[in-house]
């Protein structure tokens, strides 16, 4: 899937819903699934951002996006109701959810970790990924085919030294992934992990301030996994836990 080669076509149709869409990943993956068809709803909590997304989409020609302004971090039960009331109304169903937003904190001993640190990234890496998806689950299965992709991290695999709450987040992605993969069965909804890897973004950038980004990947060439993924040749693919990259 590294070097899946999507068909022009491949997410034509299709309605999908991107979290952390204003910058980074979510970006790029946004214009990406655009580019192949897709109608995305940029979620961020930054509008001004949201709206160049917007407007380079727009701008390429694409399937004019939807924008949905919200933290998070602040968000409630009631946001995210009003949402699925929202995409219910324009569009019927959702093909597609990719949860991608995530903070880092301060990276540092977990002895000496902060409550409200880790509280945050708590809400906002794991319960406001729970929310988001379980508010979207009705209009997910009103789609013929859907995907849901979290998004994980090495470090959500094998603990590391001065990551703590971060990682501990990431682990809890994916559990979160594995539970509710194995609860979606053979529906018409599958469920799996994207780590990303090491990639040349502003969170990789504030956890390695001295790395060298040219020998970082771009989030452009992480894109193949997600397309694959979040199309249709990924039916099937469920309950997994993606690199991005090759090893």
């Amino acid at each position: 899937m590294h070097t899946f080669q999507a068909a022009e076509n491949a997410l034509q149709n299709k309605t999908i819903l991107i979290t952390g869409a204003g910058d980074g990943i979510g970006r790029i993956a946004a214009k990406t699934f655009a580019q192949y068809g897709a109608t995305v709803i940029l979620l961020g909590k930054t509008t001004k951002k949201l709206e160049c997304v917007y407007d380079e989409i727009v701008a390429a020609g694409y399937p004019e996006p939807a924008i949905v302004p919200l933290d998070m971090k602040g968000a409630t039960k009631q946001h995210y109701r009003d949402l699925a009331a929202t995409i219910e109304m324009q569009f019927g169903h959702l093909d597609g959810l990719l949860n991608n937003a995530s903070i880092l904190g301060t990276l540092g001993p977990l002895e000496h970790f902060c409550v409200s640190t880790f509280e945050n990234i708590m809400k906002v890496n794991v319960t406001a990924q729970a929310m988001i998806t379980k508010y979207m689950f009705p209009l997910l299965r009103k789609a013929p085919n859907a995907s849901v992709i979290f998004t994980s991290s090495g470090v959500g695999r094998v603990g590391r030294e001065f990551w703590g709450p971060y990682a501990i987040s990431k682990f809890a992605t994916e559990g979160m992934m594995q539970t509710w993969s194995q609860e979606v069965g053979k529906t018409n909804i599958r469920i799996n992990c994207i780590n990303p890897g090491a990639t040349n973004t502003a969170m990789r950038n504030a956890a390695f301030p001295g790395e060298d980004k040219d020998q970082l990947a771009k989030p452009e060439d992480l894109m193949p996994t997600y397309l694959y993924l979040m199309s249709d040749e990924s039916i099937g693919v469920n309950g997994q836990s993606i690199d991005a990259q090759q090893k």
